[in-house]
């Protein structure tokens, strides 16, 4: 048995025969990390290569494709003004609180309907149908009930990302093993102790995937908003610079767009990192 204290003193005497460091494994994932920096820069110096080849061969003007280094001139330009910083705390800001308001409402929802096959049955065909209408098509009608102001901006953001939570929720409660549900009947354990200590550490790396998804479809919800009305945020940044053909302040706003979702996948996965460090610890038990 795994836990016989005779089993436990032979692992405990292997750990201490092993060394705490192995070197070729630190030398092994110091090398991998290298490798994965420089391929990402050999990657960038393609893409902008590529990018450079094409107005150089095409000949295209700055109003269709500017160069990079216009772009990274238009950004000095739109951070000095303050205009970008501006925009992009109005973005981030709804951004936040829909998610907050997105991922809390699916949590929740995804957990009770995890636990009842029947109210799953009941409630899902009307969530999905919500889901398949185009975030497009129901955000004019979310600022119709709701106005012009912040809170339709949240709502569209909340409903972009609330499904994938919901889905992962679902599915990551219900892959906890039934014995050890059993295990924790037999312990006679309270339900909160059983979410506690089984269903939320059990469904948490699920859980974490549909999270990932949800934060990078945060921003385009609140985007999709700015450009049905608004008269801040880097959506009508966007709009704004398309009306007067300044394209590279374009760009410059769909790279902050995508550093936004970067920043915010990575925070998901620095806090996954942080709460699931237990599974990395058990694979050497």
């Amino acid at each position: 048995m795994i836990g016989h204290p005779t089993a436990r003193a032979a692992r405990a005497a292997g750990r201490a025969d092993t060394p705490p460091l192995c070197p070729a494994k630190s030398t092994h994932g110091l090398w991998h990390r290298v490798r994965r920096h420089v391929l990402a820069a050999l990657v960038a110096i393609g893409f902008f290569t590529l990018w450079e080849s094409a107005i150089w061969i095409g000949g295209y003007p700055q109003f269709i494709l500017p160069s990079p280094r216009a772009v990274a001139v238009r950004f000095s330009q739109a951070v000095a003004d303050g205009i970008l910083w501006r925009h992009t705390c109005v973005t981030l800001f709804e951004v936040t609180l829909g998610l907050a308001m997105g991922l809390s409402s699916a949590l929740v929802i995804g957990y009770f309907l995890a636990k009842s096959r029947t109210l799953e049955e009941a409630v899902s065909p009307y969530i999905v149908a919500l889901q398949a209408v185009p975030i497009v098509a129901l955000a004019p009608l979310v600022l119709i009930w709701f106005g012009n102001g912040l809170l339709s901006k949240v709502i569209i953001c909340a409903l972009v990302t609330f499904f994938p939570t919901l889905v992962a929720t679902i599915n990551g409660v219900r892959s906890v093993e039934p014995d050890l549900r059993d295990l924790m009947r037999s312990l006679e354990a309270t339900p909160w102790q059983t979410f506690r200590y089984l269903e939320l550490p059990g469904s948490l790396p699920i859980i974490f995937g549909g999270l990932k998804v949800s934060a990078t479809l945060s921003v385009i919800g609140a985007v999709v908003g700015e450009f049905i009305a608004a008269d801040a945020g880097l959506g009508y940044l966007v709009n704004a610079a398309r009306g007067v053909y300044d394209t590279p302040l374009l760009f410059v706003a769909l790279v902050t767009l995508a550093a936004i979702a970067l920043a915010l996948y990575g925070l998901v996965t620095l806090l996954e990192r942080h709460l699931l460090a237990w599974r990395a610890a058990a694979r050497y038990l």
